[in-house]
């Protein structure tokens, strides 16, 4: 491999993490509500908690600019030419950039929005179809762990039904990180609820 080479992919993949690790459901709650969302709601550093707890027009913010930190590495690697397999890489450091933060104490999300983004530039209408049954499903059920389930399903069956069985081996891998990071999660959100029962 080129130097240059190397030099390319590093950057990609640097710029991936970093740019996953931008804060923007904290960013936002601190700037517009003077809060830390880690601390309110279910303690999600997300756009659903962010929705919930801070307003909606600022949990759409915060959906669509996590959205674009999973899109933009991964758009990026396809246009610098970067092999599938750097761009697969180059999605799910941004999704771990979401998720372990560098800039918020590595205390960071699920990455659903993110992970979206990613499925989005590297299969545009299997992610485009899930990400409708998504959006549709949370607006009837309010359930977003319900609502991403139903629609990674259909994303993955979509690209079974395609055999396009390295697209559907990197969404499979991608979704699984949702539930894993929910229970690394959990000691945290009984914490927070604990003591919010506390102050009732």
């Amino acid at each position: 491999m080129e130097p240059s080479e190397v030099i390319k992919i590093a950057s990609v993949l640097l710029l991936a993490y970093f740019l996953g690790s931008l804060p923007t459901a904290l960013m936002v709650s601190k700037r517009f509500r003077g809060l830390d969302i880690r601390t309110i709601g279910d303690g999600n550093m997300g756009a659903r908690n962010t929705y919930h707890s801070i307003g909606p027009k600022f949990g759409i913010m915060v959906a669509v600019i996590d959205f674009a930190k999973g899109a933009v590495p991964v758009l990026l690697a396809y246009v610098l030419g970067l092999e599938l397999g750097w761009q697969f890489l180059a999605g799910v450091i941004a999704i771990l950039g979401h998720d372990f933060p560098v800039f918020a104490g590595f205390r960071g999300g699920q990455g659903t929005a993110s992970t979206f983004g990613t499925m989005l530039v590297l299969f545009p209408l299997p992610a485009l179809a899930g990400l409708t049954i998504y959006g549709g499903l949370y607006l009837i059920t309010k359930s977003s762990n319900l609502s991403c389930g139903i629609g990674g399903a259909v994303i993955a069956g979509i690209l079974a039904l395609s055999q396009q069985w390295l697209l559907l081996a990197y969404a499979i891998a991608v979704f699984i990180f949702i539930p894993i990071k929910l229970f690394l999660d959990s000691p945290r959100r009984r914490a927070i609820a604990i003591a919010k029962g506390s102050k009732d």
